[in-house]
């Protein structure tokens, strides 16, 4: 009998298990597609030769170092190491005779990542070796080897990390100690025909994986792929020609009209530093785009779009050559840069100047270099986005939006695919989210099949983005990918297939789709809750760094348009912002990267802290020079400068001046003198003399009948048990306690900290049942006032951990502070902070960027009990009906307010991928500020403002200074709005002498605010946040003729940038 009959419809699970051995490069593959799939190899000496140089440490050498020292012979089975250091092969190729005519590749699996230089130092193409899903050891020496083929010479340059770093696990701290294997290194011929059938069985099996059982085109994949088995024999070639045939047939058969239409994108999502430090990911980019470029080359039809202009820099900056290829590409529009940022910032704790520039950075980089800007703001892999996003969105140029992170919540699945996002103020981008719910798609038919399935919005749009390449640590699309999106671009049981630039969809989705869905407000990540808090002293530099650039940037300004010869240093504050913004990765300030990558963004704070801090004094000397500056021992009097835009009276700590001045008060901490600096003009300054009395009340201090302590000023009685809680806060201005009975403030919690797996980003809901409260075992008075008065509490926590408090208050405000020291050395443990309060609502105020949200104090809801931990920035507020508390801070960023409780989480202790993640001491502040009327009716945001931000204070002689043509008329003002806040004066990017002022309505309603300037402007435009010319403005001399003024109309949360001319 010739032919057996098939039975396949009764047993089809037999079938797909056949299909799936005869792919498997396993057991069988001697007798499978396998043994086809290459048709000559050859290896060693004479047509392999391979000599090694290993650089020292973890030195990463150039090209031109390299080639220029000695090489030692190695072969096959050489081991590589130890982690993170670099080995350089070099390789001689003889390609034999009998490859006449064929495409020849070398295939060189070092087990680690690795980099293919020509020896005439160009960049070639990256290599993965291992045995992982992202595995690319494949290199083609020539297209079509010659007949008599000389000698050729290539460099590779190995390095001793796989894509996903040094872990034992995926997110385990780095093993220092490993080596890698160089397994193979051959050159091979390819057999094609047997390619072109694995890949059409690889479509098969995935079709017959995600297709519906009971479907008929389930049944003819399945049939076909059973019969190209049957044809096949590895010892015919001319089988594989046969199964080809066979599997035409099937591929043939095309989709209908009202097919869904896939918009596949390739991309490599390269992190900037996570699981490998900053100098890795430099390499990094190189080795995935020079990929990229091959495979362009080879596939025309294929997009590529790669994203964050510091990788570009970076890639200008090392890889010239490298660079400027990839120009070539962009101009015929195969390689595509995208996403309009610095980098794929976090957008959780930048502040709302910090994510501007990541955009204003990024902007100008792309149209710099590309001839154009970005229309799509790409984020796939940041937790969490803000709301003000949307519209400084729009105001960089920018209309749509991808992401796809929202996939990954773990309570509440996001009901949207395509939908309008519309912001705070009510800016709207068009926005789409992956329904392959993945930035790393593999091009398999099955994730083609499930975009459709989860596409949740395809009664309006029937049209899908497909990003697919090896991501994270870079890599991008391989040719198997491409051959298969070559192969589904049109097939009967696939949704449709094209190539295409992002734009391409959204403008056919801003064309086609009907009737989207807006979503309001931020968009909130219901995971990776830590990253809020996780690295400390990230955080911390961070907020430092952001609010130093400001008063660097104000001051810079200034001195520059009085004329007193300053040069504003517009190059070096660029090169600030740029590592600020570099450190605001999405792995890196949100405390998830490993620990080199700590000490890279220490060292780059470091630089950041110490250049601004340089410039802004060049900038203080500039301007007050002439006033009677005077050292610290020698001064008798104080000058100060207030950096916000309206008047301020806070108490002055002024370290070093002469005991023999007499000041009214010396803290017991730093011997600093303390005096009151009264009403210091916004953007002004003031002279003050430590020896005259202040008419505050005095502040005092005493130990009651029951042992505790109170705190007390013309304001508020705060109480202090001997626990260190805060029992009673009265108000006396109204005589309100505000702590309920039977419960306190400034309980210390110490919570279990056990996530289900992302220990550095995972806060989970459950570790809010199990904790410790901490209580004091010492309370000590300090000061005593008059001006200040202060308690020293310290708090042993843990098994290994202690802080010291100082808890005070001043006799000229009710904001009560607490300053922390911890020594810190728990595990998987993490420490609140949590105050109740007699105040009740459904809804507490968090501060984020350019503006404040509104989320419950309840769990009414899954989507309510998910935000049981959130983001906010200097500030959170609980009000109602005429009263409210504020708690404030200066460096913490995860909130949590349950019912009548505010708590804010101070300190982690995760163990990966960084094994000592804020171990040590850690320093931090937070506060209370009770206020009468609601958060609407408040000075919060300036409260927050001064807690952050300190009046600059310089000793002078005070004889000099009052002769000086010192004046305390603001620079600056902004009044009729108490709701605006003046936050940025910069000069322009394009190096005019014009003067750009940045603002914002802060409290969520209109205002009509009056914006003055003292320094001279000829003329006002309103502009969007590339400085650009939107609205012409009237501007006018206000009426002492000191300055010019305009009025400036805001709508609620609104960003308004002005740039005056000079």
């Amino acid at each position: 009998m010739e032919h057996q009959m098939s039975y396949l419809q009764k047993h089809p699970d037999v079938t797909k298990s056949r299909l799936n051995t005869f792919m498997s490069n396993g057991q069988f593959k001697k007798a499978n597609i396998h043994a086809s799939l290459y048709e000559s190899r050859v290896n060693g000496s004479p047509h392999v030769q391979m000599e090694v140089w290993a650089a020292d440490g973890q030195e990463r050498p150039t090209f031109e170092h390299a080639v220029k020292q000695e090489f030692q012979p190695i072969e096959v089975d050489h081991s590589f190491g130890l982690s993170w250091s670099t080995h350089w092969v070099r390789a001689t190729l003889q390609i034999p005779s009998e490859f006449a005519g064929k495409e020849v590749r070398l295939i060189f699996d070092p087990s680690c990542e690795a980099m293919v230089w020509s020896a005439e130092g160009q960049a070639l193409q990256g290599i993965t070796g291992g045995n992982g899903q992202d595995r690319r050891v494949n290199f083609v020496v020539t297209k079509k080897a010659k007949a008599s083929e000389t000698k050729r010479v290539l460099y590779l340059e190995v390095a001793c990390n796989g894509m996903f770093g040094l872990g034992d696990y995926l997110i385990g701290p780095p093993d220092e100690n490993r080596s890698f294997i160089l397994k193979t290194a051959d050159l091979v011929v390819k057999q094609v025909d047997a390619w072109a059938m694995y890949h059409d069985l690889d479509i098969l099996k995935q079709m017959i994986e995600g297709l519906p059982k009971d479907s008929p085109r389930w049944w003819q994949a399945l049939s076909t792929a059973n019969a190209i088995i049957n044809a096949y024999n590895a010892k015919d070639s001319t089988t594989l020609t046969t199964g080809l045939e066979i599997s035409r047939k099937f591929f043939d058969a095309k989709s209908g009209d009202a097919t869904h239409q896939v918009f596949a994108i390739g991309n490599c999502h390269i992190d900037t530093a996570w699981l490998w430090p900053y100098d890795e990911t430099k390499r990094k980019i190189a080795r995935s785009w020079s990929t990229q470029l091959d495979l362009l080359d080879r596939f025309p039809e294929y997009r590529f779009a790669a994203s964050q202009a510091q990788q570009f820099e970076w890639l200008k900056e090392l890889y010239p050559g490298l660079f400027a290829r990839i120009k070539d590409k962009i101009k015929t529009g195969q390689f595509i840069p995208i996403g309009c940022t610095w980098i794929e910032m976090d957008c959780n704790v930048p502040s709302g100047e910090s994510l501007t520039r990541q955009f204003l950075l990024g902007q100008r980089f792309f149209e710099e270099h590309f001839g154009e800007r970005c229309l799509v703001f790409w984020l796939p892999d940041t937790f969490g986005y803000s709301s003000q996003l949307p519209q400084i969105v729009r105001q960089a140029g920018a209309k749509y939006f991808f992401t796809q992170k929202l996939s990954w919540n773990n309570i509440n699945k996001f009901p949207h695919t395509t939908f309008n996002w519309v912001g705070l103020d009510g800016s709207s981008v068009l926005t789409h989210m992956a329904p392959a719910e993945t930035y790393t798609a593999n091009a398999t038919a099955n994730q083609l099949i499930e975009s459709v399935k989860k596409h949740k919005d395809v009664a309006y749009t029937n049209e899908s983005l497909y990003l697919y390449g090896h991501g994270d640590g870079g890599g991008g699309p391989n040719e198997g990918m491409l051959e298969r999106l070559r192969r589904m671009e049109d097939v009967d049981g696939l949704p449709r297939v094209k190539q295409a630039h992002p734009n391409e969809f959204y403008k056919h989705v801003e064309k086609t789709a009907k009737d989207l869905v807006s979503w309001r407000g931020e968009l909130y990540f219901e995971l990776h809750r830590g990253t809020y808090t996780s690295q400390a002293k990230t955080k911390k530099q961070n907020r430092q760094a952001e609010f130093l650039l400001r008063d660097l940037e104000l001051l810079s300004v200034v001195a520059r348009s009085l004329g007193k010869n300053f040069v504003y240093p517009s190059k070096e504050i660029t090169r600030l912002w740029k590592l600020a913004c570099l450190n605001q990765f999405h792995d890196v300030i949100p405390g998830s990267s490993i620990e080199m990558v700590y000490k890279d963004s220490d060292a780059i704070y470091a630089d950041v802290l110490k250049s601004a801090a340089a410039m802004k004094q060049e900038a203080v000397v500039s301007l007050f020079g002439g006033m009677g500056l005077a050292l610290a021992s020698e001064a008798t009097g104080i000058l100060v400068a207030n950096t916000t835009s309206w008047p301020r009276t806070e108490i002055v700590a002024v370290p070093g001046l002469s005991a023999q001045l007499g000041a009214q008060q010396v803290r017991k901490q730093d011997q600093a003198a303390l005096m009151v600096a009264t009403t210091v003009p916004g953007c002004g300054l003031q002279l003050v003399n430590p020896t005259k009395s202040t008419d505050a009340v005095p502040v005092s201090v005493h130990r009651d009948k029951d042992g505790c302590v109170v705190l007390e000023n013309l304001y508020v009685a705060a109480r202090f048990s001997a626990e260190g809680q805060l029992v009673n806060f009265i108000d006396r201005r109204t005589e309100r306690e505000l702590v309920p009975k039977g419960q306190s403030g400034n309980v210390l919690r110490l919570h279990d900290d056990v996530p289900i797996f992302w220990d550095a980003w995972d806060i989970e809901i459950y570790n809010l049942e199990k904790f410790t409260t901490m209580r004091a075992t010492k309370v000590t008075i300090v000061d005593e006032g008059p001006l200040l008065a202060s308690i020293s509490v310290e708090v042993p926590i843990g098994e290994g951990s202690k802080m010291l408090q100082t808890i005070s208050l001043s006799a000229i405000s009710p904001r009560l502070e607490f300053a922390c020291d911890v020594d810190w050395h728990e595990n998987h443990k993490c420490l609140k902070v949590g105050f109740s309060w007699d105040i009740r609502s459904d809804f507490a105020t968090y501060e984020t960027q350019y503006g404040v949200v509104q989320r419950p104090t309840h769990r009414n809801t899954t989507w309510d009990m998910a935000k049981f931990e959130v983001c906010a920035h200097k500030f959170a507020d609980l009000s109602e009906y005429g009263y409210g508390v504020a708690l404030l801070n200066d460096s913490k960023y995860g909130y949590a307010t349950l019912e009548n409780t505010m708590a804010l989480t101070l300190l982690r202790s995760p163990k990966s991928p960084d094994a000592y993640c804020d171990m040590g001491q850690q320093t931090f502040r937070y506060a209370v500020f009770p206020h009468q009327g609601s958060f609407n009716e408040s000075k919060v945001v300036q409260e927050a403002y001064q807690f952050n931000v300190p009046l600059i204070q310089m000793p002078v002689d005070m004889k000099a200074a009052s002769s000086s043509a010192m004046t305390a008329a603001p620079y600056f003002s902004v009044t009729a709005a108490p709701n605006v806040v003046l936050d940025a004066v910069k000069a322009p990017e394009d190096g005019s002498h014009d003067i750009i002022v940045r603002l914002y309505e802060a409290y969520g309603g209109h205002a009509s605010a009056t914006v003055s300037i003292k320094i001279g402007a000829s003329s006002v435009v309103k502009t969007n946040i590339m400085e650009e010319h939107a609205d012409n403005l009237e501007l006018k001399t206000l009426a002492n003729g000191a300055g010019k003024s305009v009025v400036v109309d805001f709508k609620p949360f609104e960003i308004v940038t002005l740039r005056f001319a000079a």
